[in-house]
């Protein structure tokens, strides 16, 4: 049963990605998508897939970092094979590769599971913080667009409707407030008994363990080296979707502001649970680039390059890792065995 509802659950993600790509497409000339993407400047995409090497590289010695804090280090290449065979099954089981690569690490490099998970914990508690920070950037820095966009393209004319009659906005935020009142007094009053639950439990051992996981940071050596990675490896993440916009001669004059709107919003994309953030990059990459005047073939033209290209040298150097991992974990069931061998033979 467990298994067939595991089946059920990848297949209704694998449907939610089939769906957003037709919604990406729909209604639009596929030849056209086809020329845009034939014809597009990969001189600037193969730099892009070099950035995005050293990217990987420096993320993980940024792991190497946490894993040294927690008392638990392990090589640069064991860590990173251990990354790349993640990543490699991320594309494939959505939020799997996290666990995958602490179990990689735990057979290659001796790392127990549940201190490498901490450090993931950690890794990704870092990464949503400086996401919505972005986010609050790009929205400070180009209010005007998005809010033309969300008026103009997405509400049409029925803004001007709710901006004359704001009742039933009123209405609905007072909602609302209801509703989170209600929520608040009905959690407090049965605290008691959620703390029973094991759900609930389950829930809260997770909150603390993020944020000690934020916390645990603090007691690490050579913190500037730290945040310097993590500020090199969104640079890079940066820097791979604004140089892209060169390939095109739609994005070719888009400016800086719009390569941090790509990246926030596309990182949003990755993020969903689904297979290699396969349909709501697509989708979310695509909505930010009409904002900014692009059509939309050459947005989904844009997203799908970006995307199929990342995901190519993931797979290569996932794949390279993999063997890799193989090769170590082969050798090291093979001095185990020449341990056992090398024991006497004892008889009761």
């Amino acid at each position: 049963m467990k298994h067939l509802i595991t089946i059920l659950k990848y297949a209704l993600l694998l449907g939610i990605s089939g769906a957003l790509m037709w919604y990406a497409v729909r209604g639009q000339d596929l030849s056209r998508i086809g020329h845009y993407i034939r014809t597009a400047n990969y001189f600037w995409l193969s730099l892009t897939l070099f950035l995005s090497v050293l990217g990987y590289f420096s993320r993980a010695y940024r792991w190497q970092m946490q894993l040294t804090a927690s008392r638990t280090p392990a090589p640069f290449w064991t860590i990173y094979h251990a990354m790349m065979v993640g990543n490699l099954a991320n594309l494939v089981l959505p939020r799997m590769g996290e666990v995958i690569r602490c179990s990689v690490l735990r057979r290659t490099g001796g790392v127990p599971v549940q201190v490498a998970l901490g450090t993931v914990v950690t890794e990704r508690v870092i990464d949503v913080l400086v996401l919505l920070s972005l986010l609050g950037a790009t929205l400070l820095l180009d209010f005007n667009t998005f809010w033309a966009f969300a008026t103009d393209k997405l509400l049409g004319g029925q803004y001007d409707a709710l901006a004359r009659n704001r009742t039933p906005l009123l209405l609905a935020a007072l909602g609302g407030l209801v509703l989170l009142a209600v929520a608040t007094y009905t959690l407090v009053r049965n605290l008691e008994r959620l703390r029973q639950n094991a759900l609930f439990n389950k829930a809260a051992l997770f909150m603390k363990g993020l944020l000690a996981g934020v916390f645990s940071v603090l007691k690490m050596e050579h913190k500037g080296v730290f945040l310097l990675h993590t500020l090199f490896t969104w640079g890079v993440y940066y820097l791979m979707d604004y140089l892209a916009f060169f390939c095109f001669p739609e994005t070719y004059g888009l400016d800086m502001k719009a390569g941090l709107a790509v990246l926030t919003f596309g990182a949003f994309g990755m993020a969903a649970p689904v297979a290699g953030g396969i349909g709501p990059f697509h989708v979310l990459v695509q909505g930010i680039l009409l904002a900014y005047g692009v059509n939309k073939e050459a947005g989904i033209a844009y997203a799908l390059v970006v995307h199929g290209a990342q995901t190519l040298l993931v797979v290569v150097m996932g794949g390279i890792s993999f063997v890799a991992v193989a090769a170590a974990d082969k050798g090291n069931m093979v001095a185990e065995a020449e341990a056992l061998a090398d024991e006497p033979l004892t008889t009761e």
